[in-house]
Protein backbone atom coordinates (compact mmCIF):
# COMPACT_ATOMS: atom_id res chain seq x y z
CA UNK A 1 0.00 0.00 0.00
CA UNK A 2 1.27 3.51 -0.95
CA UNK A 3 0.60 6.24 1.43
CA UNK A 4 0.19 10.08 -0.28
CA UNK A 5 0.24 13.24 1.64
CA UNK A 6 -1.72 15.45 -0.50
CA UNK A 7 -3.11 18.91 -1.09
CA UNK A 8 -4.15 20.73 -4.75
CA UNK A 9 -2.95 21.07 -8.35
CA UNK A 10 0.75 19.41 -7.43
CA UNK A 11 -0.80 16.47 -5.97
CA UNK A 12 -3.93 15.68 -8.30
CA UNK A 13 -1.38 15.81 -11.31
CA UNK A 14 1.06 13.64 -9.31
CA UNK A 15 -1.60 11.20 -8.50
CA UNK A 16 -2.96 10.99 -11.90
CA UNK A 17 0.43 9.57 -12.96
CA UNK A 18 0.28 7.57 -9.83
CA UNK A 19 -2.39 5.33 -10.57
CA UNK A 20 -1.00 4.21 -13.99
CA UNK A 21 1.84 2.39 -12.16
CA UNK A 22 -0.15 1.35 -8.80
CA UNK A 23 -3.44 -0.22 -8.57
CA UNK A 24 -6.04 2.41 -7.47
CA UNK A 25 -7.23 -0.10 -4.47
CA UNK A 26 -3.69 0.03 -3.65
CA UNK A 27 -3.22 3.79 -2.66
CA UNK A 28 -4.49 5.59 0.10
CA UNK A 29 -4.74 9.52 -0.02
CA UNK A 30 -4.56 12.01 3.48
CA UNK A 31 -6.00 14.70 1.75
CA UNK A 32 -5.82 18.36 3.24
CA UNK A 33 -8.72 20.14 4.36
CA UNK A 34 -7.70 22.96 5.77
CA UNK A 35 -8.85 25.07 3.10
CA UNK A 36 -12.38 23.98 3.72
CA UNK A 37 -14.70 26.49 3.73
CA UNK A 38 -18.85 27.23 4.07
CA UNK A 39 -20.02 29.27 0.68
CA UNK A 40 -23.92 29.77 0.32
CA UNK A 41 -24.73 27.58 2.99
CA UNK A 42 -22.51 24.58 1.36
CA UNK A 43 -19.61 22.82 2.83
CA UNK A 44 -16.94 22.96 -0.15
CA UNK A 45 -13.34 20.88 0.12
CA UNK A 46 -11.33 22.47 -2.51
CA UNK A 47 -8.04 19.67 -2.04
CA UNK A 48 -10.70 17.10 -1.33
CA UNK A 49 -12.87 17.74 -4.58
CA UNK A 50 -9.53 18.35 -6.84
CA UNK A 51 -8.29 14.74 -6.12
CA UNK A 52 -11.42 13.23 -6.51
CA UNK A 53 -12.00 14.69 -10.04
CA UNK A 54 -8.57 14.06 -11.06
CA UNK A 55 -9.27 10.41 -10.27
CA UNK A 56 -12.25 10.57 -11.82
CA UNK A 57 -11.09 11.95 -15.20
CA UNK A 58 -13.10 15.08 -14.63
CA UNK A 59 -10.69 17.64 -13.38
CA UNK A 60 -10.62 20.88 -15.80
CA UNK A 61 -7.16 20.34 -16.38
CA UNK A 62 -6.29 23.87 -17.83
CA UNK A 63 -7.86 25.55 -14.88
CA UNK A 64 -6.73 23.60 -12.74
CA UNK A 65 -9.94 22.77 -10.59
CA UNK A 66 -13.42 22.11 -10.99
CA UNK A 67 -15.17 19.87 -13.84
CA UNK A 68 -14.03 19.98 -16.81
CA UNK A 69 -16.98 21.49 -19.39
CA UNK A 70 -19.06 22.93 -16.39
CA UNK A 71 -21.07 25.74 -16.58
CA UNK A 72 -21.54 28.88 -14.07
CA UNK A 73 -24.86 29.79 -14.71
CA UNK A 74 -26.26 29.40 -10.87
CA UNK A 75 -23.01 31.74 -9.60
CA UNK A 76 -24.29 33.98 -12.38
CA UNK A 77 -28.01 34.32 -10.70
CA UNK A 78 -26.06 34.42 -7.09
CA UNK A 79 -24.37 37.27 -8.42
CA UNK A 80 -27.66 39.48 -9.79
CA UNK A 81 -28.98 38.78 -6.31
CA UNK A 82 -26.54 40.16 -4.58
CA UNK A 83 -24.60 37.60 -3.42
CA UNK A 84 -20.74 37.02 -3.58
CA UNK A 85 -19.45 35.39 -6.25
CA UNK A 86 -15.56 35.72 -6.05
CA UNK A 87 -15.57 32.07 -5.17
CA UNK A 88 -16.04 29.88 -8.51
CA UNK A 89 -18.61 27.12 -8.04
CA UNK A 90 -19.89 25.37 -11.38
CA UNK A 91 -23.08 23.99 -11.86
CA UNK A 92 -21.93 20.42 -11.35
CA UNK A 93 -19.41 20.87 -9.10
CA UNK A 94 -22.54 22.47 -6.60
CA UNK A 95 -24.30 18.59 -6.77
CA UNK A 96 -21.03 17.64 -5.24
CA UNK A 97 -21.04 20.34 -2.32
CA UNK A 98 -24.58 19.83 -1.69
CA UNK A 99 -24.60 16.17 -1.20
CA UNK A 100 -21.58 16.73 1.50
CA UNK A 101 -23.34 19.42 3.28
CA UNK A 102 -26.59 17.20 3.56
CA UNK A 103 -24.54 14.39 4.45
CA UNK A 104 -23.07 16.50 7.05
CA UNK A 105 -26.42 18.16 8.14
CA UNK A 106 -27.39 14.38 8.73
CA UNK A 107 -24.44 13.64 11.15
CA UNK A 108 -22.54 11.61 8.64
CA UNK A 109 -18.68 12.38 9.19
CA UNK A 110 -16.20 13.90 6.67
CA UNK A 111 -14.58 10.81 5.98
CA UNK A 112 -17.98 9.15 5.32
CA UNK A 113 -19.23 11.74 3.23
CA UNK A 114 -15.83 11.83 0.78
CA UNK A 115 -16.75 8.08 0.34
CA UNK A 116 -19.50 8.43 -0.34
CA UNK A 117 -18.21 11.27 -3.27
CA UNK A 118 -15.69 8.68 -4.22
CA UNK A 119 -18.41 5.68 -4.90
CA UNK A 120 -20.08 7.99 -6.52
CA UNK A 121 -17.32 8.92 -9.28
CA UNK A 122 -16.12 5.35 -9.12
CA UNK A 123 -13.07 6.51 -7.54
CA UNK A 124 -11.10 3.29 -5.81
CA UNK A 125 -8.13 4.70 -4.29
CA UNK A 126 -9.39 5.39 -0.63
CA UNK A 127 -9.60 9.16 -0.16
CA UNK A 128 -9.73 10.28 3.47
CA UNK A 129 -9.67 13.92 4.67
CA UNK A 130 -7.01 14.73 7.40
CA UNK A 131 -9.63 14.72 10.20
CA UNK A 132 -13.03 14.70 10.45
CA UNK A 133 -12.80 17.71 13.06
CA UNK A 134 -13.03 21.46 11.22
CA UNK A 135 -9.49 23.00 11.27
CA UNK A 136 -8.74 26.03 9.49
CA UNK A 137 -6.04 27.77 7.93
CA UNK A 138 -5.43 30.86 8.63
CA UNK A 139 -3.20 33.38 7.11
CA UNK A 140 -1.47 36.91 9.10
CA UNK A 141 -1.13 39.88 7.02
CA UNK A 142 -1.23 43.37 7.90
CA UNK A 143 -4.91 43.68 7.31
CA UNK A 144 -5.34 41.23 9.75
CA UNK A 145 -5.98 37.67 9.69
CA UNK A 146 -7.46 36.07 7.07
CA UNK A 147 -9.02 32.93 6.21
CA UNK A 148 -6.90 30.66 3.17
CA UNK A 149 -9.77 31.32 0.74
CA UNK A 150 -9.92 35.21 1.69
CA UNK A 151 -6.73 35.36 0.94
CA UNK A 152 -5.83 33.40 -1.66
CA UNK A 153 -8.73 33.46 -3.79
CA UNK A 154 -10.91 36.90 -3.27
CA UNK A 155 -7.87 39.20 -2.30
CA UNK A 156 -5.29 37.19 -4.66
CA UNK A 157 -2.79 36.54 -2.33
CA UNK A 158 -1.20 39.78 -2.87
CA UNK A 159 -1.13 40.54 1.10
CA UNK A 160 2.08 39.78 2.85
CA UNK A 161 1.97 37.62 5.40
CA UNK A 162 3.73 36.96 8.85
CA UNK A 163 2.73 33.71 10.09
CA UNK A 164 0.07 31.03 9.76
CA UNK A 165 -1.73 28.60 11.98
CA UNK A 166 -4.33 26.00 12.08
CA UNK A 167 -7.17 26.73 13.92
CA UNK A 168 -8.67 23.72 15.37
CA UNK A 169 -5.97 21.93 14.84
CA UNK A 170 -5.14 21.44 19.00
CA UNK A 171 -8.30 19.52 19.39
CA UNK A 172 -8.77 17.83 15.86
CA UNK A 173 -8.00 14.12 15.60
CA UNK A 174 -6.60 12.29 12.81
CA UNK A 175 -9.98 11.10 10.81
CA UNK A 176 -10.53 6.87 10.85
CA UNK A 177 -7.93 5.38 8.84
CA UNK A 178 -5.44 7.75 8.96
CA UNK A 179 -2.61 6.59 10.85
CA UNK A 180 -3.82 3.00 10.17
CA UNK A 181 -2.72 3.63 7.14
CA UNK A 182 1.03 5.34 7.77
CA UNK A 183 1.97 2.76 10.14
CA UNK A 184 0.99 -0.21 7.70
CA UNK A 185 2.06 1.69 4.20
CA UNK A 186 5.08 0.10 1.85
CA UNK A 187 5.87 3.79 1.08
CA UNK A 188 4.84 7.03 1.77
CA UNK A 189 4.79 9.94 -0.80
CA UNK A 190 4.74 13.87 0.42
CA UNK A 191 3.41 15.31 -2.73
CA UNK A 192 4.54 18.14 -4.27
CA UNK A 193 2.40 20.21 -2.53
CA UNK A 194 2.84 24.11 -0.68
CA UNK A 195 4.37 21.98 2.74
CA UNK A 196 3.41 25.18 4.57
CA UNK A 197 -0.88 25.44 3.78
CA UNK A 198 -1.43 22.53 2.03
CA UNK A 199 0.85 19.63 4.21
CA UNK A 200 1.31 21.86 7.47
CA UNK A 201 -2.94 21.76 7.88
CA UNK A 202 -1.92 17.68 7.56
CA UNK A 203 0.87 17.84 9.99
CA UNK A 204 -0.27 19.95 12.30
CA UNK A 205 -3.23 17.18 13.07
CA UNK A 206 -2.09 15.77 16.70
CA UNK A 207 -0.67 12.16 15.86
CA UNK A 208 0.39 12.75 11.91
CA UNK A 209 3.49 14.06 12.33
CA UNK A 210 4.70 11.27 15.32
CA UNK A 211 3.34 8.97 12.82
CA UNK A 212 4.98 10.30 9.96
CA UNK A 213 8.48 10.49 12.15
CA UNK A 214 8.48 6.88 12.93
CA UNK A 215 7.93 5.92 9.10
CA UNK A 216 10.67 8.10 7.96
CA UNK A 217 12.53 5.35 5.95
CA UNK A 218 10.00 4.76 4.34
CA UNK A 219 8.69 7.88 3.21
CA UNK A 220 9.91 10.06 0.16
CA UNK A 221 8.94 14.00 -0.43
CA UNK A 222 8.68 15.76 -3.57
CA UNK A 223 9.64 18.99 -4.00
CA UNK A 224 7.08 21.57 -5.27
CA UNK A 225 9.98 24.42 -5.79
CA UNK A 226 12.06 24.05 -9.14
CA UNK A 227 15.02 26.41 -9.42
CA UNK A 228 13.73 29.18 -7.02
CA UNK A 229 10.60 29.29 -8.37
CA UNK A 230 6.84 27.46 -7.35
CA UNK A 231 5.33 25.49 -9.82
CA UNK A 232 1.83 26.29 -8.71
CA UNK A 233 0.35 28.52 -6.35
CA UNK A 234 1.92 31.64 -3.48
CA UNK A 235 4.74 28.80 -2.29
CA UNK A 236 7.76 31.11 -3.18
CA UNK A 237 6.31 34.32 -2.09
CA UNK A 238 4.99 32.83 1.12
CA UNK A 239 8.27 31.54 1.98
CA UNK A 240 10.32 34.48 1.02
CA UNK A 241 7.45 36.65 3.57
CA UNK A 242 8.17 34.16 6.45
CA UNK A 243 11.92 34.72 5.86
CA UNK A 244 12.94 31.53 4.68
CA UNK A 245 15.03 30.88 1.43
CA UNK A 246 13.44 29.90 -1.62
CA UNK A 247 14.93 26.81 -2.59
CA UNK A 248 14.08 23.08 -2.73
CA UNK A 249 17.08 22.96 0.10
CA UNK A 250 14.34 24.88 2.36
CA UNK A 251 11.60 22.12 1.24
CA UNK A 252 14.54 19.21 2.61
CA UNK A 253 14.56 21.44 5.81
CA UNK A 254 11.33 21.52 6.82
CA UNK A 255 10.67 17.98 6.09
CA UNK A 256 14.44 16.63 7.06
CA UNK A 257 12.48 14.59 10.24
CA UNK A 258 9.82 13.51 7.99
CA UNK A 259 10.83 11.81 5.05
CA UNK A 260 14.21 9.91 4.47
CA UNK A 261 14.64 11.08 0.80
CA UNK A 262 14.03 14.33 -1.04
CA UNK A 263 13.25 14.25 -5.09
CA UNK A 264 14.85 16.99 -6.69
CA UNK A 265 14.26 18.41 -10.01
CA UNK A 266 17.40 18.38 -12.78
CA UNK A 267 17.41 21.93 -12.21
CA UNK A 268 18.00 21.76 -8.70
CA UNK A 269 20.87 18.96 -9.08
CA UNK A 270 23.76 21.51 -7.77
CA UNK A 271 21.59 21.30 -4.24
CA UNK A 272 21.68 17.72 -4.24
CA UNK A 273 25.22 17.60 -2.13
CA UNK A 274 23.45 20.18 0.43
CA UNK A 275 20.44 18.16 0.99
CA UNK A 276 22.56 15.41 1.87
CA UNK A 277 24.66 17.06 4.41
CA UNK A 278 20.82 17.51 6.24
CA UNK A 279 20.89 13.90 6.65
CA UNK A 280 18.28 13.36 3.84
CA UNK A 281 19.13 11.19 0.48
CA UNK A 282 18.47 13.28 -2.96
CA UNK A 283 17.38 11.73 -5.69
CA UNK A 284 16.98 13.91 -9.04
CA UNK A 285 14.51 13.66 -11.76
CA UNK A 286 11.80 15.62 -13.83
CA UNK A 287 9.86 16.82 -11.78
CA UNK A 288 8.10 19.27 -13.62
CA UNK A 289 4.93 17.33 -15.08
CA UNK A 290 3.35 18.72 -18.39
CA UNK A 291 1.92 15.82 -19.89
CA UNK A 292 1.10 11.80 -18.77
CA UNK A 293 4.32 10.69 -19.59
CA UNK A 294 6.36 13.16 -17.23
CA UNK A 295 3.29 12.49 -14.40
CA UNK A 296 3.80 8.48 -14.45
CA UNK A 297 7.81 9.34 -14.69
CA UNK A 298 7.17 11.05 -11.74
CA UNK A 299 5.38 8.32 -9.87
CA UNK A 300 8.14 5.99 -10.79
CA UNK A 301 10.87 8.04 -9.56
CA UNK A 302 9.00 8.16 -6.23
CA UNK A 303 8.72 4.52 -6.04
CA UNK A 304 12.27 4.14 -7.13
CA UNK A 305 13.11 6.07 -4.34
CA UNK A 306 11.47 4.14 -1.77
CA UNK A 307 12.91 1.24 0.59
CA UNK A 308 13.11 -1.62 -0.05
CA UNK A 309 11.86 -1.29 -3.21
CA UNK A 310 12.23 -4.74 -3.70
CA UNK A 311 9.60 -5.35 -1.15
CA UNK A 312 7.04 -2.46 -2.30
CA UNK A 313 7.35 -3.98 -6.14
CA UNK A 314 6.28 -7.27 -4.50
CA UNK A 315 3.80 -5.80 -2.79
CA UNK A 316 2.07 -3.07 -5.35
CA UNK A 317 2.71 -4.99 -9.08
CA UNK A 318 3.66 -2.46 -11.49
CA UNK A 319 2.25 -1.22 -15.02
Amino acid sequence: MIVVLAGGVGAARFLSGLIEVVPQEEIVVVSNTGDDTLFHGLHVSPDVDIVLYTLAGLVDEERGWGLREDTFHCLQALGRLGRQTWFNLGDRDLATHIHRTALLEQRHSLSAATSSLAQALGVKVRVLPMSDERVETRLQTAQGELAFQEYLVHRGAQDAISGVRFEGAESARPAPGVLQAIRAAEGIVIAPSNPLISIGPILAVPGIRDALREARARTVAISPIVAGQALKGPLAKMLGELGMEVSALQVSRLYRDLAATLILDEADRDLAHAVTALGMRAAVTNTVMRGLAEKVALAHAALDALRPFDKLRTSVGSR
